[in-house]
């Protein structure tokens, strides 16, 4: 990923896009950040948010007119926040000390002419951005003309304290000044690098320089260096405040010579691109208003309406993302960073590795932002880079490897036939959860489609290509394709829906058809449907499979199977933590994943993808897999009770899968079995339960132990009498603590570690 494209992917996450209400107010008040002090009581905290954006506070937030509140999402849905309100009652309390935050003095001498609003805020945005300044009141008090108008609502002893601030800030204030006299004006600009005029508190009309200037956005006059504004909106004091701003800024770009409009898009009101979901918030009035306004108790009452505006849709949905405490923009700006590494610790590993890539946060997002493929082709770049952690996705791709091997990997066509008129192809994980119900599946098929059946066992890839190692995912379908090709490339039936997605990408030449359809085909028949509704869970590869969505849903209903739609399912159904590796990159993460899906229904779910089935078992949720309602484990009294089988088992199941086909369809030996593998092992529950968590296989012990036994070192425990030892079958070291039993060996222990012990005298 090059700049180009982080700042294209940064551009398409709106979360940090102002609120409705901060873009429409002409100041840009934080009314969001307001209501989130006031609602929590913090006074001073609520201060502060108007102290960054609101010139003389104690003024401005008595007598804010609130223009904002015409753009605010609550008023969708209730009536808007009474933020106006809110800043009066703010401001009533005393504010914090007011830390002196002036830029470097300048050397210009600007002057300001009139102390209406708009004279007021220019001199006091001149004053901290570092000119000298020099306020000139016509009269005989500093801003007589509003302390007279706004007496009701603003207290004197109030205007003093903020009119104090500006001469603290170093603004000179010259009373009685003779504004109105022949040559004033001309005199003032000679003697000043720039002026303006507050128009709302002059007579215009008074000087004949002016007749006929009209002041532009960026409050020019005819006249260079002379800025003036304050005769627009009404005499609104949130647009009088915010023009005399946007004139010191002109002031400020004159005197730097730059240009007077460009990057000014924002001066005032402007669109946000934020999205804020109304959906489920329930309609609020306002908060009645008393006429002494709010006190304490109402207003955190009305700002406890505020809708806190953001976006975050992606993250309301995934864990994942919420996990890592931030959002799109702030993971891609991590990631372009944990990628431009030459040396140092990639802190962005774990994000990069943990995301299980369905595709959720884009289907949510209203910019279609898809951090599934900013971590997937980040794991690629990495891979390519030599750069990709070892252990990140290690387990899953031996997995793989195990099911490409020969104690998997199977061709053929259905027994007494010479070529196939279709091909099951049912991936890998069908086989490793309930081995016997696939072979009921085939020979069902068999029995009654026409033409042959082939079989095909193997792994699709998917484990490579989510893991970012391309060139082995490929090698994987060349693999594939060169056994399908040798059956006579027959439509191939598919019952996994990971191979479904993994096919749409990579082998789009091979026609396929859902295992549903195919069944439909053969009019199969359930005996009896579940009493009670069942909840649907959709895998997170049919996301884009409406097909496969749509057939499940039509065979059930046929059979008169009530289903209960999950809040999430179809195009938004979540993953169940196995895609994309989760599992094995974020266990912890992977666990919550599946334990907040399975708490989305009291009732026993329905799964149409194995792993999805198995991993909602291995939180204890009840949950069945489609092909339990129509082949049934024999002698199963209660299948949604059918436990995950566990790593081990997995790879069991499927070794013992083929060896059974070998032996008893295809009248073959199965190749013998390894002599590691015919060693017996017995273990606590507890003991077992530690291994499945550290992902050590049955077969992993076994190596240990048969290395052991045959010549390897081992340590004994002199009193428990207990052999402890280790072997390296691969990248990973395995340590098993056991001791002899009568039928093999009991393990107590074991654990693994990627550490290369080296051996050897000392230098």
């Amino acid at each position: 990923m090059d700049q180009r494209q982080l700042r294209e992917l940064e551009s398409r996450c709106i979360e940090e896009n102002p609120p409705w209400c901060m873009a429409a107010c002409p100041l840009h008040v934080d009314a969001r950040s307001l209501c989130n002090r006031v609602a929590a009581g913090d006074w001073s905290g609520a201060w502060k948010v108007l102290l960054r954006t609101m010139p003389l506070p104690g003024i401005l937030g008595r007598i804010c007119d609130a223009p904002c509140r015409e753009r605010c999402k609550r008023g969708e849905a209730g009536e808007a926040i009474a933020i106006n309100e809110l800043e009066r009652a703010c401001v009533s309390h005393a504010p914090p000390a007011r830390p002196k935050s002036v830029m470097p003095a300048r050397p210009e001498q600007t002057s300001v002419i009139g102390s209406g609003m708009s004279g007021l805020t220019a001199a006091w945005d001149l004053a901290r951005k570092g000119f000298k300044v020099t306020l000139f009141e016509p009269g005989p008090v500093l801003a007589a003309e509003l302390r007279e108008r706004l007496a009701e609502q603003v207290p004197a002893d109030v205007f003093d304290s903020e009119l104090a601030m500006l001469t603290r800030a170093g603004v000179r204030v010259e009373l009685n000044a003779a504004i109105y006299e022949d040559g004033f004006l001309e005199s003032c600009r000679s003697d000043s690098a720039a002026m303006f005029l507050s128009l709302d508190a002059l007579e215009p009309e008074s000087w004949p320089l002016l007749q006929g200037a009209v002041a532009s956005p960026a409050q020019t006059t005819g006249r260079e260096g002379m800025f003036a504004c304050g005769l627009e909106h009404g005499g609104s004091p949130v647009w009088l405040a915010a023009q005399g701003r946007w004139g010191a800024s002109s002031m400020d770009r004159f005197l730097q010579g730059v240009s007077p409009s460009a990057g000014r898009e924002k001066d005032g009101p402007y669109e946000t691109r934020l999205f804020t979901s109304l959906e489920g918030i329930d309609p609020l009035p306002m908060v009645p208003l008393s006429p002494e306004g709010y006190d304490e108790t109402a207003a955190a009452q009305e700002a406890g309406r505020c809708l806190q505006c953001h976006c975050l849709e992606c993250v309301k949905v995934c864990p994942y993302l919420e996990s890592f405490g931030a959002y799109p923009k702030k993971y891609a700006r991590e990631i372009y960073n944990n990628q431009s590494l030459v040396m140092g610790a990639r802190q962005a590993n774990k994000l990069i590795d943990s995301c299980s890539l369905c595709g959720l946060c884009e289907a949510v997002c209203p910019e279609s932002f898809p951090m599934q493929a900013l971590c997937l082709a980040t794991r690629r770049e990495m891979v390519a880079k030599g750069k990709m952690p070892p252990s990140a996705h290690e387990f899953a791709l031996l997995d793989m490897e195990f099911s490409l091997s020969e104690h998997f990997r199977l061709a053929r066509h259905q027994p007494g036939h010479q070529a196939s008129a279709q091909v099951l192809f049912p991936g890998c994980q069908l086989a490793a959860s309930s081995p016997g119900q696939l072979r009921r599946v085939y020979e069902h098929l068999c029995a009654n489609l026409p033409g042959g059946v082939g079989l095909m066992l193997a792994c699709c890839g998917a484990p490579a290509h989510w893991a970012g190692q391309e060139a082995r995912g490929n090698e994987v379908i060349e693999t594939w394709l060169r056994d399908w090709r040798g059956l006579g490339s027959p439509p191939v039936i598919m019952a996994c829906c990971s191979c479904r997605d993994i096919f749409r990408t990579y082998l789009s030449e091979v026609e396929q058809a859902f295992l549903w359809d195919a069944l439909r085909d053969t009019n199969i028949r359930m005996e009896q449907a579940p009493d009670e509704p069942l909840a649907l869970h959709d895998p997170c590869t049919t996301r884009h499979d409406a097909q496969a969505q749509a057939t499940i849903r039509t065979v059930l209903a046929q059979a008169g199977v009530e289903v209960e739609e999950l809040a999430l399912g179809r195009e938004l159904t979540e993953c169940c933590g196995y895609g994309g590796l989760m599992a094995n990159a974020n266990p912890e993460l992977a666990k919550e994943v599946i334990t907040r899906r399975g708490g989305q229904s009291p009732r026993d779910y329905l799964a149409y993808c194995a792993v999805c089935r198995d991993r909602l078992a291995a939180v204890g949720k009840r949950a069945l897999h489609a092909l339990d309602l129509y082949f049934p484990e024999p002698g199963e009294p209660d299948p949604a009770a059918r436990p995950n089988p566990g790593w081990s088992a997995r790879r069991e199941n499927r070794a013992r899968l083929k060896d059974e086909l070998l032996r008893e369809l295809y009248k073959e030996e199965p190749p013998a079995m390894e002599a590691f593998r015919q060693i017996k092992l017995s273990m606590a529950p507890e003991v077992a339960d530690l291994l499945e968590r550290r992902r050590i296989l049955i077969e992993d012990v076994q190596q240990v132990i048969h290395h052991a036994e045959n010549g390897g070192d081992k340590l004994t425990h002199p009193e428990a009498g207990h052999f402890l030892a280790s072997f390296r079958p691969y990248k990973a070291t395995f340590w098993v603590e056991y001791s002899p039993a009568p039928d093999g060996y009991e393990v107590h222990n074991a654990y693994s570690h990627r550490m290369t012990v080296k051996t050897g005298a000392r230098p």
